[in-house]
């Protein structure tokens, strides 16, 4: 019998109704025996993430603030949660050693990281399950980096029979301190129990019915996906897709690990699988994906071409700023460089000059308001009408093209248009590939 790690989304933590649809879930398959809870999230459309007003307390309590306001709305949540699903557990003491902390100067990541910590007591106490804090298995490098160390750590703290609970979204540095993934980090943590246990599946629960085609706030239900690719899922996370988080992938990925995305609110319904590879024949395209928030820095000299070195020496001025590009398209006498606003609105000025006094260009000129758009899929390549019917589409609306990338798997044909065309460009594209 093969084993199943599940992780499960802030909505289907959200209260305790939802619990017991992961109590369900887990109960249905007895493969299914590592649980990875996200903290409680929102529970209807104005509510607030624990994990934001745990970031609110933070605050409060490190500017000299008073933290009563958004202490009392976490204390209340996990009672209710507590108080229905397991009123043996002293859920009072957990929450007032964490006020203790928090006005006692707990780093940020230390107090972001309790709300999965609590939502993880909690359902080892109701399904009386055995409680694995992630800080004695998962272990950050002096880089910030997931040291590999932790496979082996988790492998022997997660050994033996029944079920194991381990929060998500964090883990410990060698010194002790705790250190949390970045925001969607629990799917992080799913992966890597999933490696440490070399597990069949590597199930994430959420609220929607799988990987969708595109942004469900742009395109009126859009076509769910059924069978997706490791990379092909890796690029459309990086471009914005909000389903898994862009580095989940990975240690899945090392051991060929498929990873499911499913509903808990409708869990017999099929989601979206991930693997290796897929039957792309039918599907080239795996899905659409965006981002907006971009300035392009455009330089332009005669005879580019022949200076050895000129696109290297413009990356190096980027890089001494402590700046990463998106892609960097050329041509004979030009190159552009793309980058995000919030990297380049500091340095750019400093960078343009630095390049206009090392390099000499004819022309160097930085413009804002792009936006990217990813259309992903290994088949791209094989079916040429693909890039034909979008660029027709776009056409058709009028809407410029400032930017073409494709890379050399061609997996990705990256277009780039102005901002204000961003989402009438996905609805163009979308609805010239979905029949």
């Amino acid at each position: 019998m093969g084993n199943i790690v599940c992780k499960f989304g802030g909505t289907s933590v959200a209260d305790d109704t939802q619990i017991r649809k992961v109590e369900k879930i887990i109960r249905s398959d007895s493969r299914r025996r590592f649980i990875i809870p996200s903290a409680p999230g929102k529970r209807f459309e104005n509510d607030t993430k624990i994990t934001d007003l745990l970031y609110s307390c933070h605050d409060k309590a490190n500017s000299g603030g008073d933290i009563l306001e958004p202490f009392n709305i976490i204390r209340q949540r996990y009672t209710d949660i507590s108080t229905s699903l397991c009123p043996k557990l002293n859920i009072a003491q957990l929450l007032d050693e964490l006020k203790h902390r928090i006005e006692n100067g707990a780093s940020r990541d230390y107090i972001a990281s309790r709300g999965e910590y609590l939502c993880g007591k909690v359902i080892a106490a109701l399904m009386d399950a055995k409680f694995i804090d992630p800080a004695d298995g998962i272990l950050f490098s002096d880089n910030g980096q997931l040291d590999r160390q932790s496979y082996e750590r988790l492998s022997e703290l997660l050994e033996g029979d029944g079920l194991f609970v381990v929060p998500g979204f964090y883990g410990a540095t060698r010194d002790g301190e705790i250190k949390t993934f970045t925001r969607g980090g629990s799917d992080v943590t799913g992966a890597i129990v999933a490696r440490a246990v070399n597990a069949d599946i590597y199930e994430n629960w959420t609220d929607v019915p799988g990987v969708l085609m595109a942004d469900p706030k742009i395109i009126c239900n859009p076509k769910p996906v059924k069978e997706i690719t490791y990379r092909e899922l890796r690029e459309l996370s990086y471009m914005g897709a909000k389903v898994l988080h862009e580095e989940a992938v990975f240690p899945a990925r090392e051991l060929n690990i498929p990873i499911k995305v499913l509903n808990t609110n409708e869990p017999d319904d099929s989601g979206t699988i991930i693997r290796h590879e897929r039957d792309y024949s039918n599907t080239p395209v795996a899905g659409i994906a965006g981002r907006d928030k971009f300035s392009l820095i455009n330089i332009e000299k005669a005879l580019m071409n022949w200076e050895v070195g000129f696109g290297r020496r413009v990356l190096e001025i980027i890089e001494s700023y402590g700046i990463s590009y998106e892609h960097s398209p050329t041509g004979i006498d030009s190159m552009s460089v793309i980058i995000r606003d919030e990297e380049l609105s500091a340095a750019g000025e400093a960078i343009k000059e630095e390049i206009r006094r090392k390099l000499a260009p004819d022309r160097i000129e930085i413009s804002s308001g792009l936006a990217l758009i990813a259309i992903v899929g290994h088949g791209i390549s094989q079916h040429p009408s693909i890039t034909a019917r979008i660029f027709n589409a776009l056409a058709e609306e009028n809407i410029k093209i400032d930017v073409i990338c494709l890379g050399g798997s061609a997996i990705n044909l990256i277009v780039g248009v102005r901002e204000k065309d961003f989402k009438k460009a996905i609805k163009a594209i979308y609805d010239s590939l979905v029949e």
